[in-house]
């Protein structure tokens, strides 16, 4: 099949490539390839490659800076995904559009199910529940996949700043009351890679097995990596404060994948450790080469 792939330079977007290159006829543009608020380019690109799946990757993920500059961030995630699910609609093509836990609010205390009514609490939750309702109303042959705490072997993320924290002096302070279910950006890939060769259109929640805190979460990277000397804190969120309000509880339970036959992610610790075996070393090496 020919694959779109939109924000193929990030995190997603590398993990896609490496997943989907073996057995695909792949165009993955970059942000800076492809503007997805432009209609008439969206339009251009679309019509040129004529794809028989579109993977929406391209986001405004700053979550924070989404607060002061909402009409970025709604150009991106709300105008442009209206762009590309109606592109897709035209074409024929499927569409994968890549969503993310914030679009719960967390109050429910416990996983969320695909079923849960969403009820985003920030501006860039706001704007990616839009992406979710435009690309249901305009393009029938859809998948959204929702996901969290994502991590991989391109570009910063959580795991990455814990391992440069931890080997510096400063001593740690983890909320161990904030919980989410991490995802390792490689399985995701491989997750949308099965689905866009099925016809089980819907949404779908697209983490990795388990839920733990960001006190936990950081806790087994150090641990695994077995890290000497850390000094580490378990406190509440409150000592964080940020511009953007964060669901205390946004752990996804993926409960419709397991009845279309394709495999769920494995558990997050699992994903985890595989990560720091297989690419941390290749994210090391590369930052020594840059040095």
């Amino acid at each position: 099949m020919k694959v779109l792939i939109t924000g193929a330079g990030g995190q997603l977007g590398r993990d896609l490539i490496r997943v989907l290159a073996a057995r695909h006829e792949l165009h993955a543009l970059t942000r800076g390839q492809l503007d997805v608020g432009d209609d008439t380019a969206v339009e251009a690109v679309v019509n040129r490659i004529s794809p028989d799946v579109i993977i929406h990757a391209a986001a405004y993920t700053n979550v924070d800076g989404a607060e002061s500059e909402a009409e970025a961030v709604y150009r991106v995630n709300s105008v442009g995904t209206w762009h590309m699910a109606a592109a897709a609609s035209r074409s024929g093509a499927k569409l994968v559009y890549v969503s993310t836990d914030y679009v719960f609010d967390g109050a429910k205390g416990a996983p969320y199910t695909e079923r849960d009514k969403p009820n985003p609490i920030s501006v860039y939750g706001t704007s990616k529940l839009h992406g979710e309702k435009f690309v249901s109303m305009l393009c029938e042959r859809h998948f959204i996949v929702r996901t969290s705490w994502l991590y991989g072997r391109s570009g910063s993320n959580f795991v990455t700043k814990i391992i440069e924290k931890a080997r510096g002096a400063s001593p740690l302070q983890m909320a161990g009351d904030v919980f989410g279910s991490p995802t390792y950006s490689y399985d995701l890939a491989e997750l949308i890679g099965h689905l866009i060769e099925t016809e089980h259109y819907g949404t779908y929640h697209g983490s990795n097995a388990g839920v733990c805190t960001r006190y936990q979460f950081a806790s087994e990277i150090i641990d695994f990596l077995g890290i000497p000397d850390v000094r580490m804190e378990q406190v509440t969120a409150e000592n964080f404060p940020l511009p953007a309000a964060r669901p205390q509880h946004s752990a996804l339970a993926d409960t419709v994948i397991h009845g279309i036959g394709v495999t769920p992610l494995r558990p997050w610790k699992e994903a985890l450790h595989h990560f720091l075996q297989a690419d941390l070393p290749a994210i090391e090496e590369d930052a020594g080469d840059r040095q």
